[in-house]
């Protein structure tokens, strides 16, 4: 396993209350069909984080080959087939003690829905390499690209995002893109209506 922590402050605004931003990353390839850049995944969910504006934040993310996602996925979700990701959200509740129980999203209502801003996040991901292999070459892109998009999209369900509606789905994909964009890469899915392949969460 390879530890990343990340401290940050932000700038304050008169309109806005100084945050530290602490992250605390941790990867661990437990596979060896793809060979796994650790730092640079730990960089893509730091700033994941940050686009996100999330408070503070542990995450875990294990990366694993299909057999593995197979026996979680059976295990936790009941669901008996491998899968692309599978993410658990363990904790997403505001950073500050203000007696303010609104979450960000509804104390800011023009914000997307399951918008983690402010908040403090705890969660674990595991991402299959072997499924990210197989999908990406159907697709047409890079295996490290596909697993990438994989990592990303269960940190937004640790976020609190969703995909169970075409209206979530949306949101979701259009953070995917956002996100990724932003590091020069244009995600790419199955489909434009239909969620990533197989991806479940622990939320449903």
């Amino acid at each position: 396993m390879t530890r990343f922590a990340y401290t940050r402050a932000t700038e304050a605004r008169e309109d806005q209350v100084t945050l530290q931003m602490d992250y605390e990353i941790d990867i661990s390839n437990d596979q060896s069909l793809l060979s796994v850049d650790t730092e640079s995944l730990a960089r893509a969910v730091h700033h994941a984080l940050q686009t996100e504006e999330v408070a503070s934040a542990v995450i875990s993310v294990t990366v694993v080959d299909n057999a593995a996602i197979h026996r979680l996925n059976r295990e936790y979700l009941a669901h008996d087939y491998p899968t692309d990701v599978i993410s658990f959200q363990l904790e997403h509740s505001l950073a500050r003690d203000d007696g303010d129980d609104e979450t960000p999203a509804e104390a800011n209502p023009g914000a997307p829905a399951g918008r983690a801003a402010g908040a403090i996040v705890e969660g674990d991901i595991i991402v299959s390499a072997e499924y990210a292999l197989e999908s990406a070459e159907r697709i047409g892109w890079s295996a490290d690209n596909e697993l990438l998009l994989y990592v990303i999209h269960g940190l937004l369900h640790i976020c609190g995002y969703d995909d169970l509606t075409p209206g979530e789905k949306q949101i979701m994909r259009t953070r995917e893109r956002a996100i990724l964009g932003e590091q020069g890469l244009n995600p790419c899915y199955p489909d434009d209506t239909a969620s990533t392949d197989g991806t479940e969460d622990s939320s449903g």
